[in-house]
């Protein structure tokens, strides 16, 4: 069956979900998508535990930066090279996927990030994520949102890490910072997905993909990877994601367009609390 006479037999099931021969499209798509936000789910766990790792050994490997009393302000260059090798070295940070790795100052004030163009730098991090200030004395993430932070596919959300850099005496001379967009991060996720899903077509012998779309939602809102149609991010900040996952995953249909649509959705609080993953699938 071509895409159009599957798109047919598609408009024509929703008008009359009795006819011979129609599915539940909607509810095969939920279970689909299922099974995909518990993959997803378990990629965030694995995602979030690299940065975990990592993090504390490239603390280490910066502790030179701050040997001896230096002051780090003092050679911004020589802190951008460091950065670089910890992001090539430390195993966990090389596959990590963070978008930045930066160092602040004991404050909170930004010295330099990993990037060619620094727009964090002298922005007081512990400013704009008080929860940050806590990585002065170990390990801790948070989110937040960073000034200017909107993007041509709408408001963003930043997840940050960040842990301290010791001093000979134990004191912290700075700390290192790191994190990423939720609307990067779920790019990643769409991306492994369908890395996934076409492996399972190519072993199935069939061609056909699902349409499909994954996102991160908390409590401010539900941030999907770029290109995703507005009409759906908008569809799924309607189910309530929040809610309906309170007591553990779930999943529902919905028309969008004119097409039947299944989501599943899930906590990962791993990533955060009250945050999860979504993901929004249509079969042909």
């Amino acid at each position: 069956m071509n895409k159009l006479a599957a798109a047919l037999v598609s408009l024509l099931c929703l008008a009359l979900p009795g006819l011979a021969g129609c599915k539940d499209q909607a509810k095969e798509s939920a279970a689909h998508a299922a099974q995909n936000v518990g993959d997803m789910a378990t990629l965030i766990e694995r995602d979030v535990a690299e940065v975990e790792r990592g993090m504390p050994e490239g603390a280490k490997r910066l502790a030179p930066l701050v040997a001896g009393g230096a002051d780090p302000h003092q050679d911004v260059a020589g802190v951008r090279k460091a950065l670089g090798r910890v992001r090539r070295d430390v195993m966990d940070l090389s596959i990590a996927k963070s978008t930045f790795f930066a160092l602040a100052d004991a404050n909170g004030v930004a010295i330099r990030n990993d990037l060619e163009e620094d727009v964090m730098a002298g922005q007081n991090l512990f400013t704009v994520f008080p929860e940050l200030a806590k990585a002065r004395d170990g390990y801790v993430t948070t989110t937040g949102i960073f000034p200017n932070a909107s993007t041509k596919n709408g408001p963003d959300r930043d997840w940050i890490a960040g842990v301290p850099v010791k001093q000979e005496s134990g004191a912290t001379g700075a700390v290192f910072v790191t994190g990423w967009t939720y609307r990067f991060f779920a790019r990643h996720l769409q991306e492994s997905l369908k890395d996934r899903l076409v492996d399972e077509a190519r072993k199935r012998g069939d061609e056909k993909m699902p349409v499909f779309y994954v996102a991160v939602f908390d409590k401010t809102g539900v941030y999907s990877a770029p290109l995703t149609p507005p009409v759906d991010e908008k569809a799924l900040s309607e189910q309530d994601l929040v809610g309906k996952t309170a007591g553990g995953p779930a999943q529902g249909t919905v028309t969008i367009t004119d097409r039947a649509f299944g989501w599943a959705a899930a906590r990962t609080p791993k990533l955060a609390p009250d945050t999860g993953v979504v993901v929004l699938r249509s079969e042909f």
